[in-house]
């Protein structure tokens, strides 16, 4: 049985890009936990609620075959926690399968995982770094695809909401190779 950390923000997840890869998940039979920057109700872009049970300071990798992060405008949230950067580097250095969506493709950019990898992300303004978002995946030393998703090694990334499924399977498919 597959072992997955979801990682949203506690405010302004997409719920989209949450909520099909979750239920895709769960449907093969896997076990999903999902983490946040601090438990009780995380809110959606939209209408979209998730009781988190698990902080992210807690998140021990060892524990799951695969870490995903989820995009959206509280990717910021996410971005500027210490332990989103921590754990994506321990998933990538314990060699664990690391799926990122949407905007949130930067949290792992910024963690250095991309730097020699094919990425893709939503390529919109990032108001922290003044920039677009695929030219920040660059400036880490990513190769930014433009690709609904990529797929890497151990690495998937997705641009956003309608790639939500594709990006779901591919994850899937990458996990149980």
């Amino acid at each position: 049985m597959k072992k997955i950390a979801m990682i949203i923000a506690p405010q302004g997840f997409q719920d989209i890009e949450f909520n099909t890869p979750y239920q895709y998940f769960t449907s093969k039979g896997a076990i999903v936990d999902v983490y946040s920057t601090r438990k009780g109700l995380a809110k959606g872009s939209f209408r979209a609620t998730f009781d988190v049970k698990h902080s992210i300071d807690e998140l021990n990798v060892k524990e799951y075959d695969a870490i995903t992060f989820v995009g959206g405008p509280g990717t910021i949230i996410l971005r500027s926690d210490k332990d989103s950067v921590r754990v994506s580097k321990e998933a990538f250095n314990a060699g664990k399968i690391i799926g990122a969506i949407c905007w949130s493709p930067t949290i792992l950019a910024k963690s250095g995982v991309l730097d020699g990898k094919n990425a893709t992300v939503w390529d919109g303004d990032d108001s922290e770094f003044g920039m677009l978002t695929s030219e920040y995946l660059g400036n880490k030393g990513a190769k930014y695809t433009g690709e609904d998703v990529t797929v890497d090694e151990k690495i998937v990334t997705a641009n956003g909401p309608p790639a939500a499924q594709k990006y779901a399977e591919k994850l899937w498919e990458v996990l149980n190779k």
